[in-house]
Parts: C-alpha cells; sequence; structure tokens
C-alpha cells in the first residue's frame, strides 16, 4: 500500500512518519524495565487499544507468554523478574495494567527527544560518583530544559 492509499483511506496528509527515528541509551537496568512498559504502553496512550496484548506489533503477546515461536530475546532484567515463566508473565501483566507515572512519561520522552542517555542521576553509584558506568560512551548531561 502506497502511502497516498493510506492518506486517501484515513484522511490524512504528509509522509507517513513524521521525523527522524529517535534512540536513547538506557544506562541502568532499573530503567530497562521502565522503558519496556513505555514501549508496550505506547498503544493504549495512543488508544489504539485498550489493551497491549491486542496490539499485534508489540512485543507484549510474547513478553506474556502468548505468541509461540517469538524471535524476541528477553532483556535479563525482565528474565529475572521470576524465574518462573507463567509467575514471570502474571507479574509482567500487572505491571502493564498499572500506568506510567507522568514524570516517569515526561522523563523517558525528555531524554529520548534530545537522543541523552536515560540514567538516573539521583541515585549514586560507586561511591558517590553519579556519571553512568557505561563502556565506550560519555556520560550524557541530563536533558536540556526548553528555553535553554
Amino acid at each position: 500500500m502506497s502511502v497516498a492509499v493510506f492518506n486517501a483511506r484515513h484522511r490524512r496528509t504528509g509522509t507517513l512518519w513524521e521525523g527522524r527515528y529517535k534512540a536513547c541509551l538506557v544506562g541502568d537496568e532499573r530503567y530497562v524495565l521502565t522503558c519496556q512498559r513505555y514501549i508496550e504502553l505506547n498503544p493504549v496512550r495512543a488508544r489504539i487499544t485498550d489493551d497491549p496484548l491486542m496490539y499485534r506489533s508489540s512485543s507484549c503477546a510474547a513478553h506474556l507468554g502468548q505468541r509461540a515461536g517469538s524471535l524476541l530475546t528477553p532483556h535479563p532484567a525482565w528474565l529475572a523478574l521470576d524465574a518462573d515463566p507463567s509467575r514471570r508473565a502474571t507479574l509482567w501483566r500487572s505491571l502493564l495494567d498499572e500506568a506510567l507515572p507522568n514524570e516517569q512519561l515526561a522523563e523517558i520522552r525528555e531524554y529520548l527527544q534530545q537522543q541523552r542517555a536515560l540514567w538516573p542521576r539521583r541515585l549514586p553509584r560507586d561511591g558517590g560518583s553519579q556519571d553512568p558506568p557505561l563502556r565506550g560512551h560519555t556520560p550524557c548531561a541530563p536533558p536540556l530544559k526548553a528555553g535553554k
């Protein structure tokens, strides 16, 4: 299907993909699951579906054990939720049933927009150093505030 056909069918104009792809380095495993929840809950926030499991283009079904033969490689932080796959899926489902707090949404979006490393600077590591130990990467400053 061409963009013109898609636009005509959905009564819209412009390019199919708005803006450039953006990525954000996640420098702490505590944030991996938050970012994973952010991604899997995107279709719910966009009002595409009420249940992230029903969104076919999501990794949610694989994480909940509902998609056999998935090519997904689970992150160690997700596997660490529970050793038992059934209990892990139940725990993940309970996390997906809770909306992310607005503060976390804003923080993820702010770092993503500026393509900066997402790191909990307020949680010192290794005796007080606030710089993330990211091998091969220079730590990024917190995101710039609008107007600065």
